[in-house]
């Protein structure tokens, strides 16, 4: 009798081969999948993307560098005896900025500079105290009868040298899409927070073209955002009727949103009294210019941008309801940031699979 071929071993292990394969890519999977979870969880965590900020004292108190305890606001005689000018680093229309010495740590003491603007001087040590949080720069203490105020020192300066900033030896390795893309979440967090202080909505008025936003800002050592000047941010309340308008003269370009340009044409001369108010939703018009700046020209920012297309062309609306809010950009940005992480992390999974 003749003997049939055995093909049946034959036949199934090729069949099997690709399972196995199969059952260890996605083993493979769920692993990165689980690293990479916990790459994010420490990579939030590390830029500081917790909500709840433990270096904060209590309301009329401060601390800062290695210093455990918090002290209270330093008052005028403390100011007076004990914080030494070293130079003039800033002057704007309001206040002149000199670097100090307190206590053999560097700090920053403003002083009003024209008696014309003093209340826009009040206000903004006014929203400073009430607003003290991991987006504000820190009051470490004021004088109002001399119009002074100390602040935290901040080495790198205001975000208008972050370009500068990057090219430094020093800093060369945090020139990257993500860590550019983690400043632009810090920024529009802060817009997100000045929208939903315990204040109320505040717009951010000191906004007027790209160098004015940026000035408004500081870049701290290990490379987040704090706004610093305060001292415009009015205050919109809908359910009183009150709406805002940026200073009383009249805005051009194509930076500031087009409800706050004069909307009666050239054959009609600005009036203060005509021009209607505005709401915060200004601030989201510009957020596309600012996030711009902040992506620069590295690897990887274009594909950044081409996720960011559709909220971006949003926020560019001209109808300002039809604008997304702060909180909404802000989810968006944070999705777009694990969604790039995820995919740099595990590249060519898709067609794996």
């Amino acid at each position: 009798m003749e003997k049939k071929p055995h093909f049946v071993r034959r036949e199934f292990l090729p069949r099997e081969v690709p399972s196995v394969s199969l059952a260890l890519l996605l083993a493979a999977v769920l692993l990165l999948n689980a690293l990479l979870y916990l790459y994010l969880n420490k990579f939030y965590i590390s830029l500081g993307r917790v909500e709840t900020d433990h270096s904060l004292c209590p309301f009329g108190y401060f601390k800062f560098g290695a210093v455990k305890n918090c002290s209270p606001w330093l008052s005028c005689e403390a100011i007076n005896t004990e914080v030494r000018k070293l130079k003039c680093v800033g002057e704007g229309a309001v206040k002149k900025v000199f670097l100090s010495e307190w206590k053999e740590k560097k700090v920053v003491l403003s002083q009003l500079t024209n008696s014309e603007l003093k209340e826009d001087f009040l206000h903004g040590l006014k929203m400073l105290k009430a607003l003290q949080s991991k987006h504000v720069v820190r009051l470490l203490g004021y004088c109002e009868q001399q119009f002074t105020i100390l602040t935290e020192y901040h080495p790198l300066g205001s975000l208008r040298g972050l370009n500068e900033t990057l090219h430094i030896p020093k800093y060369k390795g945090m020139n990257t899409w993500h860590r550019r893309l983690m400043l632009a979440i810090d920024y529009v967090s802060v817009i997100r927070y000045l929208h939903s202080s315990p204040l109320g909505t505040l717009v951010m008025c000191d906004s007027n073209d790209l160098d004015k936003v940026l000035s408004q800002y500081l870049l701290t050592s290990d490379f987040h955002v704090l706004v610093n000047d305060l001292d415009a941010l009015p205050l919109v309340n809908r359910s009183a009727g009150r709406l805002v308008k940026c200073g009383h003269r009249e805005l051009r370009g194509e930076f500031v949103a087009p409800e706050q340009r004069w909307p009666y044409g050239e054959d009609v001369p600005f009036e203060d009294d005509l021009m209607p108010p505005y709401d915060e939703k200004t601030d989201i018009w510009k957020i596309p210019d600012v996030s711009n700046f902040f992506l620069g020209h590295v690897e990887g920012s274009d594909i950044v941008r081409l996720h960011l297309f559709d909220i971006h062309a949003a926020c560019k609306k001209k109808d300002p309801a039809e604008r997304p809010s702060a909180q909404e950009v802000l989810d968006t940005y944070r999705k777009v940031l694990t969604l790039l992480i995820r995919e740099a992390a595990m590249p060519g999974t898709r067609e794996m699979l």
